[in-house]
């Protein structure tokens, strides 16, 4: 994936290689920051103002001072995608961490740090129609999800291990409850009802979630948002999961067992077209 040649920062848009921080930088220190991750679909943002809601929530969990009120950093988001003239299906990386200054545990007197930069990022295509494979694992991160920091350790372990074991994804469970994915959202569907986890502490609130919920109670599909065990995740009639690069993909294994015959639900595939819809996705013009 190829990155545009212009970020912005908390001074303004500049070349990405000009782009430098200091080694003392709480980021990179602590992993003191948050983030977000914006699709793009044929040059239009998509879910724009849901990602910069939470990126406030986020910060004031972590009592982190952002550089700029929301219309700013939306309208500098767009002036952004305008001057790299995006086309394409591309996402937004957006962090800002607490800045740069001597390393001490204790919150400095300092700017924030702030970058967003854009990615070339087709649509999984491929996947979205065939369905995807997953594992199980054991949900070893802190209690406070529902923050989108930089602290990831635990699900990059998560979804390294899958990748080796040729899984897109590892879902996660805390004593065999399900929480949701190493970087998605866990739906399942069972006699026509949709289940998902909570948006307790412990999960990542998703915008893609939060989409794909409002488009099943249009659809008048019963919702109910409560904890399930990783047993009735195996014996679901559908499962998928959601998040910003991956929508709504359909998950036909879990740790070898077969979810609906191997094959999308019929359900999975509704909310996928809603989606879809919803979102104005070209369909045509993007590539697994």
């Amino acid at each position: 994936m190829s990155l545009y040649n212009y970020v912005w920062t908390q001074n303004g848009i500049t070349a990405k290689d000009s782009l430098v921080y200091p080694f003392e930088e709480r980021g990179l220190q602590f992993g003191d920051g948050i983030y977000e991750v914006i699709r793009i679909y044929q040059g239009n943002y998509d879910l724009l103002e849901a990602h910069i809601d939470r990126l406030y929530r986020s910060a004031e969990a972590i009592r982190l001072k952002v550089p700029f009120n929301k219309e700013t950093i939306i309208a500098s988001l767009q002036e952004l995608a305008e001057k790299n003239a995006v086309q394409t299906d591309a996402k937004v990386y957006l962090q800002i961490t607490r800045g740069s200054a001597p390393r001490e545990h204790t919150f400095p007197d300092v700017p924030s740090n702030l970058y967003a930069y854009i990615e070339e990022s087709p649509r999984p295509v491929a996947q979205l129609k065939q369905g995807v494979r997953t594992i199980l694992a054991e949900d070893i991160r802190w209690d406070l999800c529902y923050i989108k920091s930089l602290n990831l350790l635990p699900n990059i372990l998560a979804k390294q291990t899958a990748k080796e074991k040729g899984a897109f994804e590892a879902i996660l469970h805390r004593n065999d409850k399900v929480t949701e994915g190493s970087s998605s959202n866990v739906f399942i569907v069972k006699d026509n009802v949709l289940y998902t986890h909570p948006a307790a502490k412990n999960i990542l609130h998703g915008c893609v979630r939060n989409r794909v919920l409002t488009l099943a109670a249009e659809s008048a599909l019963e919702v109910q948002e409560t904890i399930f065990s990783t047993q009735q995740l195996l014996d679901a009639d559908e499962v998928f999961i959601t998040s910003t690069t991956s929508e709504v993909m359909p998950v036909i294994e879990v740790n070898g067992n077969r979810i609906c015959n191997g094959e999308p639900g019929v359900i999975t595939r509704r909310l996928q077209l809603a989606y879809e819809k919803v979102s104005e996705i070209q369909r045509t013009a993007s590539t697994s």
